[in-house]
C-alpha cells in the first residue's frame, strides 16, 4: 500500500486552478481604493458613486476603465483607418492582369499559330471591360494557349471561392489552398447538411442526436467545438453578421463587383446557393446581430473578404467591450467584462489589468467594506469606516509628528495604569499581553479554520491583543462642526468630515473611556453618528447656529458630570441663527445682537461645566477672528488657525494636549 502511494505521488500532475478563484492568490489590497472611496463619500458621492468612479480612474500603478476603454477606442480607430476593403478585388485584378500578360507572351513567341487566330486571340485580349468581373466572365470560354495564364486564371475562381467560405467560417481560406475536387464537394456536403439542421432547428424539430451526428461527421471544419447547436449558432451568426457589415461598408460599385465575381467561385453556382441559404438561416435564427451596420474603411491596407470579416468580427468585440468598460447599463458589474476578448483585443497585459478590477470590485462587495441598504444603495460599513479613520489617523499622526516631534497616537495613557480594554497589537507597542484574550483569538482562528487543537495552538501576530493603559478620568468631549453653506463654498467640507473621522477613530480605538459626541450646526444644530456625518451632503442652507450647537453640547456634558468636559469647534463664521424658545429658528445677517447674546450665554454654560474650549477658525475674516479671539478669551480657551490640510492634525493635537496631566483643573 505504501508503495502504490508513493507512485501515485510520484504520477501526480498540477496545473492552473480553475475552478472559481485561485485560493493561493494574495488578498486585494484595498487600501488605495478604500481611501479613495471615502474621499468621495466625504465630498457627497454616495459609496456606489464612489466605488464606480475609483474603478474608472484606477489606481497609483492600476489601469483604471477609463484607461481600457481608451486603449479600445485606439484599436478600433486603428483598424477603421489601416484598411480598406477592395483587397480581394485587388487582388482578383492582380491575378488577371498577370494572366492577360502571360498571355500576350505566349502568342507572340507563337510562330506556328495562324496569324488569323493570333489577331483574333489578341483583340479579345485588347478589348477586356475594365471591370475585373465582367472580363473574368468574358474569359470563362477563352481557349488559353499559356499554361502560367491558364493557372493564374484558374487561381481566381478558387481564390473566390475560399474567400467566400472564408467570410462564413474562419480559417477556410488557408485550409483550401490548392483543394482538390474531392475536397470541394465534401465542403458542398458539409454546407446541405448545415442548413438541413438549420432548417430544422428553426421549426423545432431537431434533436440533440441530429446535432451530434452533424458534429461527427463534419466537426474538423469548426476548431471551437462547440457543444450544442446554440454554441454553433453563436459563432456563425456572429461571423455571418460581420461579413454582411463588411458588405454593408463597401460602395455601390465594389459590392456588384464582387457579386458579378462570386458566380465564378469554384467555377460553382451551387456553393453560391448554399452559402445564401445559410446567411437566410442564420438571420431567421439570430436576429438580434447587428445585420444593418456599417464602417468607414480609408486606410490603404486593402482586405479580403475573409480577413475583413475578421476586423469586423474584431470591431464587433471592440464595441462590445467599450459597452462592457461604460458600465453605463442597469445592474452593470465588472465581472460582465469579458477577459478573453480583452485578451484577445488588447492583449495580456490589459487582461490582467481588468482581472484585477473585477477581484477589487469583488473584495469591496464581499469583504464588508461596503453593504446594500434598505433604500437599495450601497453603504460604507462600520468596518470600512473603521478602516478609512485609520488611514486618516495616520495621516494624522504623520503630520503631528513632523511638528511635534513624534507624538505618539498609539498609546492610551500615560501613567501606565491598566485600563481594563484590550486592542490588537500594532508595531511598536511595548503594553503587555492579554494572554487570556490572546490564546482565545488563536483557538478561535484555528478552529474557524477547520483545524484541531488537539495538538496544540500556534499562536500569530493577528491574534495578539494588548492591555491598554489609561492615566486619569474620562473625557466627554463635543465636536462641533460648521455644515453651513460657506464650508461646503469655500472647499472646507471634505477636511472637516475627515477631522471628525480621525477623531471619532483615535477614542473609540485609544481611548474607549472617554464619550464624544459629534454636532453638526448649520441653520439648525443636530447631533450625528460618524455614518451620518461622513455621508452628509453639502448643506446650502444659510445660518449658522452656534447658539444650539452649545445646548447641545451642554446637555451632553451634564450626562456625564464625573467626566471632564472638552469642548472643540470648528467654524468659519459668526453665529447667525440661534433657537428661540418656541423651536423655530432665527436667522439674521449681520449677526443680530441677539443671536450673538445667546451664543455667548451657553458658552458662559460651558465653561461653568468645566468644558477646556479650543475654538478652531478657518479662513482669514476680521470680523470673524475678532469674535472668535474674544469668545475664547471669556471662555478661558484658546484659539487655532490652522490650514485646512492641518486641520485634522490641530483638532487631534488639542484633544492629545486637553489629556495632559497638568492641563485639567484640580
Amino acid at each position: 500500500m505504501a508503495r502504490q502511494n508513493r507512485r501515485l505521488t510520484r504520477d501526480a500532475r498540477y496545473g492552473r486552478y480553475v475552478d472559481g478563484p485561485d485560493p493561493l492568490a494574495p488578498p486585494v489590497d484595498l487600501t488605495e481604493a478604500l481611501d479613495a472611496i471615502g474621499e468621495e463619500v466625504m465630498a457627497g458621492y454616495s459609496p456606489e458613486r464612489a466605488m464606480r468612479e475609483f474603478l474608472r480612474r484606477g489606481g497609483k500603478d492600476q489601469a483604471g476603465l477609463d484607461e481600457l476603454a481608451r486603449r479600445v477606442a485606439e484599436r478600433r480607430r486603428e483598424l477603421a483607418e489601416r484598411h480598406h476593403l477592395d483587397g480581394t478585388l485587388q487582388e482578383v485584378k492582380e491575378l488577371l492582369d498577370r494572366a492577360v500578360l502571360a498571355e500576350r507572351k505566349q502568342l507572340a513567341r507563337d510562330v506556328d499559330m495562324d496569324d488569323g487566330d493570333r489577331m483574333l486571340a489578341e483583340m479579345q485580349l485588347d478589348h477586356l471591360p475594365a471591370s475585373p468581373a465582367a472580363a473574368v466572365s468574358e474569359l470563362g470560354g477563352y481557349e488559353w494557349r499559356s499554361q502560367e495564364a491558364r493557372a493564374d486564371f484558374e487561381r481566381i475562381k478558387d481564390l473566390l471561392g475560399r474567400e467566400m467560405l472564408e467570410q462564413r467560417f474562419a480559417g477556410m481560406k488557408d485550409a483550401l489552398e490548392n483543394a482538390t475536387d474531392e475536397d470541394r464537394a465534401a465542403i458542398q456536403e458539409m454546407l446541405g447538411d448545415l442548413n438541413t439542421l438549420l432548417d430544422a432547428h428553426r421549426r423545432g424539430v431537431d434533436t440533440q442526436e441530429q446535432f451530434e451526428e452533424f458534429m461527427a461527421k463534419h466537426g474538423d471544419y469548426f476548431p471551437e467545438q462547440p457543444a450544442t447547436i446554440q454554441e454553433l449558432l453563436d459563432t456563425l451568426a456572429a461571423r455571418a453578421a460581420a461579413a454582411q457589415r463588411m458588405r454593408n461598408s463597401m460602395t455601390a460599385e465594389q459590392r456588384a463587383e464582387l457579386d458579378a465575381l462570386a458566380q465564378q467561385a469554384f467555377g460553382s453556382p451551387e456553393l453560391m446557393q448554399s452559402l445564401a441559404e445559410l446567411d437566410a438561416n442564420l438571420q431567421s435564427l439570430r436576429p438580434g446581430e447587428d445585420w444593418g451596420g456599417s464602417e468607414r474603411m480609408d486606410g490603404d491596407e486593402g482586405l479580403g473578404l475573409g480577413d475583413g470579416t475578421g476586423v469586423f468580427q474584431d470591431i464587433a468585440d471592440l464595441d462590445e467591450l467599450a459597452e462592457q468598460l461604460a458600465q453605463s447599463y442597469d445592474g452593470s458589474r465588472m465581472d460582465d467584462i469579458d477577459l478573453d476578448k480583452v485578451a484577445r483585443q488588447l492583449g495580456d497585459e490589459a487582461a490582467v489589468d481588468a482581472k484585477t478590477l473585477q477581484a477589487l470590485e469583488r473584495a469591496l462587495r464581499d469583504s464588508g467594506t461596503v453593504k446594500r441598504g434598505t433604500d437599495g444603495q450601497l453603504k460604507l460599513t462600520p468596518k470600512a469606516m473603521r478602516q478609512l479613520g485609520k488611514a486618516l489617523l495616520r495621516d494624522v499622526a504623520d503630520k503631528m509628528s513632523g511638528r511635534q516631534g513624534n507624538r505618539d497616537l498609539r498609546q492610551a495613557g500615560a501613567a501606565g495604569e491598566r485600563s481594563g480594554a484590550t486592542r490588537e497589537w500594532a508595531f511598536g507597542d511595548t503594553e503587555p499581553w492579554d494572554v487570556t484574550r490572546t490564546i482565545t483569538n488563536a483557538i478561535t482562528r484555528t478552529a474557524g479554520e477547520g483545524g484541531s487543537t488537539a495538538a496544540g495552538v500556534h499562536i500569530e501576530i493577528g491574534d495578539v491583543e494588548v492591555q491598554e493603559t489609561e492615566a486619569r478620568t474620562q473625557a466627554c468631549v463635543a465636536l462641533l462642526v460648521d455644515t453651513s453653506f460657506s464650508m461646503a463654498m469655500d472647499g472646507r467640507w471634505v477636511p472637516m468630515k475627515r477631522t471628525a473621522l480621525a477623531l471619532h477613530t483615535l477614542i473609540t480605538s485609544r481611548f474607549r473611556g472617554d464619550d464624544l459626541q459629534l454636532i453638526g450646526f448649520g441653520r439648525h444644530a443636530e447631533v450625528m453618528d460618524i455614518e451620518q456625518l461622513t455621508g452628509l451632503d453639502a448643506m446650502w442652507d444659510k445660518g449658522t447656529n452656534l447658539h444650539h450647537a452649545l445646548l447641545l453640547a451642554n446637555r451632553h456634558f451634564r450626562k456625564h458630570p464625573n467626566a471632564q468636559p472638552v469642548l472643540l469647534i470648528v467654524t468659519d463664521g459668526e453665529p447667525t441663527s440661534h433657537l428661540e424658545s418656541s423651536g423655530d429658528v432665527f436667522f439674521s445677517y449681520p449677526p443680530h445682537p441677539v443671536t450673538v447674546a445667546l451664543s455667548v450665554r451657553e458658552l458662559d454654560n460651558s465653561m461653568r461645566l468645566g468644558a477646556q474650549t479650543t475654538f478652531f477658525r478657518l479662513g482669514e475674516d476680521p470680523g470673524l477672528a475678532r469674535f472668535i479671539d474674544s469668545m475664547a478669551r471669556r471662555a478661558g480657551g484658546s484659539v487655532v488657525a490652522p490650514e485646512l490640510d492641518d486641520l485634522g492634525a490641530a483638532v487631534v493635537g488639542s484633544y492629545l494636549g486637553s489629556r495632559d496631566p497638568g492641563s485639567w483643573a484640580g
